[in-house]
């Protein structure tokens, strides 16, 4: 696959996420949110109200340190593909 058709497969499977109206269980989140993070360059760290969401979301984040953003790019979309049965 070329880096652009990972691109588009990447931001279809965003969309596919973006537009679910139900709720995600919560280790699924951790994993979409740190590959999606790592997949588009975003160093920010986590905020929000509760420290203890921060830290799992610190942990997801830690554990994504090894993997390029072409790997986050291919590991959001097969967990999407896999979670929707696409």
């Amino acid at each position: 696959m070329t880096d652009e058709e990972l691109d588009i497969a990447f931001q279809e499977a965003v969309n596919v996420v973006n537009s679910c109206e139900e709720p995600f269980p919560a280790d699924f989140l951790l994993r979409l949110y740190a590959y999606y993070k790592k997949a588009t360059h975003n160093i920010d760290p986590p905020s929000g109200r509760k420290a203890l969401i921060n830290a799992f979301k610190a942990n997801a984040l830690f554990q994504t340190r090894g993997i390029s953003v072409r790997e986050a790019k291919e590991k959001y979309i097969d967990l999407v593909n896999d979670y929707f049965n696409l």
